[in-house]
């Protein structure tokens, strides 16, 4: 077994890339990723997902990126980090990590580490590990190579729960002390929070129910934020005088996207449902939280209705498109397809959003400036990124209609 740890981070996205920025200060770490225009912009410093900036981005310790496969041969430690989405039918899609294990497969030699960061279901690895790396009957995890989980914990957009000042769960199962320091020492250089476990499948497990439990009191708030405005009751100082309690927990209601929430609970009811095990509440939560999207589509269509009624062609503005505050990405955007299901009732709607990528603006016809914020009769606010408050002051101070159902400014 290698002396020198040699670390690959594969798969350089939201969570890929803060591990690759970390590990690359005390090591010579290599980075991949398989979309090649994603290592092309790196490699400028440019992170499109606007994460890091280009000092951050700089390269240290002889490390590199690459979108070549050959480039990652002679790595001894690799940590897995590419999506683990959905199928139409809301199934799991682990096509990313079969991909990703068949080129470590292809690469692995006797004593590497393989550590998966991906959100799977419980079990996930031990089908990995039997399918890929086991294949080849000189190998066998726990002897003479191993196999660990560290469920990624990356808040994009926020810049106080970083990498490094997050705990981290890191799950592995060896009684060689010289293997147990090899996964400690790469993992304590990315965050010196750590908790260790020997049960991989329990790091899978809590993984999901992190999320899961997030989605679940996201919904009940969104739940009672519905209540309340069919009861015509006022649902701030609803939770103004709940929060008076000392054990009230203080969620918000709004529209939940993104890669983790409206997808974890599909994977934990997946696994539960093949060992014929019912799970009541799970789903629950991503049934509510779904039907926003219609509820705030026809709040936004009622209100432009209602002024089409004095002004024939009115122009409407909507202020944020990606799935939360102060993030780039897409994935899952009820915003955004709120904004696009509009766009087919509606001729002269506009969406804008400063934090998308030139590529999503494109495709989307997304607006990345805004210069006459006078044209638009109707501004609605769906997600709270920080620049648009100035936005909402200028439409308070020059009398524009504004629909901001979640309260933000």
């Amino acid at each position: 077994m290698q002396n020198k740890i040699f670390p690959c981070v594969v798969g350089l996205g939201y969570v890929g890339l803060p591990v690759f920025t970390r590990l690359q200060k005390k090591f010579t770490t290599v980075g991949f990723d398989i979309n090649k225009t994603r290592i092309t912009t790196l490699k400028k410093k440019i992170d499109i997902n606007k994460e890091f900036n280009s000092k951050e981005l700089k390269l240290i310790n002889n490390s590199y990126l690459s979108h070549n496969e050959k480039d990652i041969s002679d790595c001894n430690f690799y940590i897995v980090t590419v999506p683990t989405p959905l199928k139409k039918n809301n199934t799991p899609d682990l096509k990313p990590l079969f991909k990703a294990s068949q080129l470590i497969s292809k690469n692995l030699k006797k004593g590497d580490i393989v550590v998966f960061e991906s959100t799977v279901y419980p079990g996930t690895s031990e089908i990995l590990i039997r399918n890929y790396f086991e294949k080849n009957k000189e190998f066998k995890e726990g002897k003479n190579f191993w196999v660990g989980y560290s469920p990624e914990r990356v808040n994009p957009g926020d810049k106080i729960h970083s990498i490094d000042k997050t705990a981290k769960i890191l799950a592995f199962n060896t009684k060689s002390t010289k293997v147990r320091k090899k996964f400690i020492k790469i993992y304590k250089s990315i965050t010196s929070k750590l908790h260790i476990t020997n049960s991989i499948k329990d790091a899978e497990t809590a993984k999901v129910i992190e999320n899961i439990q997030r989605d679940l009191n996201i919904a009940l708030m969104n739940d009672i934020y519905l209540f309340s405005k069919k009861m015509k009751l006022n649902y701030e100082n609803i939770i103004k005088l709940a929060s008076t309690k000392w054990n009230f927990l203080k969620f918000s209601p709004g529209l939940v996207g993104g890669h983790c929430l409206p997808v974890d609970p599909y994977y934990l009811y997946y696994i539960a449902k093949k060992n014929n095990i019912s799970l009541k509440t799970v789903l629950a939560g991503r049934q509510v939280n779904s039907s926003m999207e219609g509820f705030i589509f026809n709040e936004i269509k009622k209100k432009i209705i209602r002024i089409k009624k004095i002004k024939k062609k009115p122009c409407i503005l909507i202020s944020g498109i990606t799935y939360k505050n102060n993030v780039a990405d897409i994935r899952n955007s009820l915003p955004l397809k709120i904004f696009l299901n509009l766009k087919k009732i509606f001729k002269n709607i506009n969406a804008y959003d400063y934090m998308c990528d030139d590529s999503t603006a494109k495709k989307y016809n997304i607006l990345k400036k805004l210069e006459k914020k006078s044209n638009y009769d109707l501004i609605v606010f769906l997600v709270n990124h920080k620049k648009n408050k100035k936005i909402y002051d200028y439409a308070k101070k020059n009398k524009i209609n504004i629909f901001d159902p979640f309260k933000f400014y």
